[in-house]
């Protein structure tokens, strides 16, 4: 019997040569340096390659499965549109540092909450992707709202930690203060928030952040989700300084999941969102 001749296992088909140069040369940051664009549009999705041969591993999450689960604005309430940059609360809130004092002995506490703060800035709350990674991002110029949604495997263990630590983060850092860029001291709380049936795993939260920005006293509200899929997972942010609208951030999830299992199974997701 003739055997096809043997492939050395460190030469990459030909054909997908010029997609990984595309991915290489298209690389750059979305809104901060947890993620990378290639567009300026939100509603058309940005991904981020962690090393070109993500898109070759068995098993992994490929760059053009990534862009196909994220969601469009066509998957949102009619209020939602394209994002056109980051809020300016983003640096004003987020980016705080706990007061580790009010923790008193209890410096694992006081890490976690940071942890949480900076994961929010980042958009890393999951941690580091093995693979590629997609981003999306939405205003809501209604509401002064903005939703930053993501797609990125991570391994169905590393989900598994990482969405057990969301869960204590309620009861973790309940009620903190952390302090500002300008010194300016902010009471952050955190609640778990619900979200629909959807996905193999999911966890909720609302985070909410009272201090100064320019001077004027502002309330920023963030839902968070985070719904597993397998080894991969969708993560969002939805909210602003005029509150969080979680039936977005439910219709959201609601749209998502599917369009993420699908595209792992190697369907192609409806070009029009499900009821």
């Amino acid at each position: 019997m003739n055997r096809p001749p043997h492939r050395p296992a460190s030469v990459l088909p030909p054909s997908l040569a010029p997609r990984l140069l595309v991915c290489a040369v298209t690389m750059g940051v979305l809104w901060s340096a947890a993620a990378c664009s290639t567009g300026v549009d939100g509603g058309s999705g940005r991904t981020l390659p962690a090393s070109p041969l993500a898109e070759v591993s068995p098993g992994t999450l490929t760059v053009a499965q990534a862009k196909a689960a994220l969601i469009t604005n066509a998957d949102l309430p009619s209020q939602w549109s394209g994002t056109s940059g980051a809020a300016t609360w983003r640096d004003g809130l987020l980016k705080s540092k706990v007061d580790a004092s009010g923790f008193g002995s209890d410096k694992n506490a006081a890490a976690d909450c940071q942890k949480l703060l900076d994961g929010l800035y980042a958009e890393e709350l999951l941690g580091k992707p093995k693979g590629t990674k997609a981003v999306t991002g939405f205003d809501d110029s209604d509401n002064q709202a903005q939703m930053h949604y993501q797609v990125a495997e991570y391994g169905q263990s590393e989900l598994t930690g990482q969405l057990a630590w969301l869960a204590t983060l309620p009861q973790t850092c309940a009620d903190f203060t952390a302090v500002d860029g300008q010194g300016g001291r902010q009471n952050v709380q955190v609640v778990s928030a619900q979200l629909p049936d959807e996905g193999d795993a999911r966890q909720g939260l609302r985070v909410t952040m009272n201090g100064q920005l320019d001077g004027e006293p502002s309330t920023l509200t963030l839902d968070v989700a985070a719904v597993r899929v397998g080894d991969s997972a969708l993560f969002l942010t939805n909210g602003g300084l005029n509150g969080a609208e979680s039936d977005s951030t439910a219709q959201a999830v609601q749209q998502g999941t599917p369009r993420l299992r699908q595209v792992l199974e190697g369907k192609t997701p409806a070009a029009n969102p499900t009821n």
